[in-house]
């Protein structure tokens, strides 16, 4: 299997332990990515709000170089960059006349053929090699955390269900976790405002947390690499919120897969976490902490 990779700025930056178990575990599971040349970053999550010309021109040049360099389907696993290509073609859809002025903004012509797909799309169509490959299955008890930009606006992400979405869920269970039931799996969990208003994502975040906590939760499981960080770098604002230290580590669904593969922990990149994994090696360690 051969797809476009588009990492997006977070994947190699704050996420970068995204993108390692991204690559990681599609290698295991005989993935070829193909990352986009050349590609840039996508806007998200200021352009669209600044320039509109900027917020199409920049995601509509990662897909005219996607299809220059003859992909018909990529992958991106930020819920922010996803959005925002989506959100283009979309655009172009209702009011061609736009594509036409973008595509000399940019100087390349855009046909609009590209497919994007998230990560758990893909995950879910290379489910029974996961299956076959589990050797130590995850055995503890998760709430899977979507966010809200996996699935809003429905109209554009059109992926599963907006209130109680599942994909996730199904793949936590095929790999030996307990998905718990929890009623926070698209709340926000302050998105952007992490540096301009901290005090806003440590509210919503310890709220995210106390409930993950109070259901007996030994992991919180996430797709997007803004719910990771708000979660897990801004933890010590969240535990000052919460008055108590909640160690409860914050996991990419990707890093779960791994695990319950037996990939190294260092290929999965969990070190790189801000809130330690005790768990990094599923065979031998104990369960972690709330």
């Amino acid at each position: 299997m051969r797809i476009g990779y588009y990492p997006g700025c977070s994947l190699l930056g704050s996420s970068k332990e995204f993108d390692e178990s991204s690559r990681a575990v599609l290698q295991a599971l005989d993935v070829e990515l193909v990352e986009v040349p050349d590609w840039n970053c996508c806007g998200a999550s200021s352009a669209h709000i600044i320039n509109h010309e900027l917020s199409l021109a920049l995601p509509a040049r990662v897909l005219a170089l996607a299809e220059q360099a003859g992909l018909t389907e990529i992958l991106a696993p930020c819920a922010a960059c996803l959005n925002r290509l989506l959100s283009v073609q979309q655009e172009f859809e209702k009011h061609p006349e736009k594509r036409a002025e973008i595509e000399q903004i940019i100087e390349l012509p855009l046909k609009g053929t590209v497919r994007i797909v998230n990560i758990l799309e893909v995950l879910d169509r290379l489910k029974e090699r996961i299956a076959a490959r589990v050797r130590h299955p995850f055995a503890r008890k998760v709430v899977n955390y979507y966010g809200c930009l996996m699935v809003r606006p429905p109209r554009v992400m059109n992926f599963d269900r907006v209130e109680d979405p599942q994909s996730m869920d199904r793949m936590m269970d095929l790999v030996g976790a307990e998905s718990l039931q929890w009623p926070f799996k698209t709340e926000c969990c302050g998105a952007s405002f992490s540096i301009t208003r901290t005090d806003i994502v440590a509210k919503l975040g310890g709220k995210l947390l106390a409930g993950a906590v109070n259901r007996g939760a030994e992991a919180i499981v996430v797709a997007c690499p803004m719910c990771h960080s708000n979660l897990d770098l801004r933890r010590p604002e969240i535990n000052e919120i919460l008055q108590k230290e909640h160690r409860i580590p914050v996991l990419f669904v990707t890093q779960v897969i791994g695990l319950a593969m037996g990939l190294e922990s260092r290929k999965l990149g969990l070190m790189r976490h801000m809130v330690p994994v005790e768990f990094m090696e599923p065979a031998v360690a104990g369960a972690s902490k709330a």
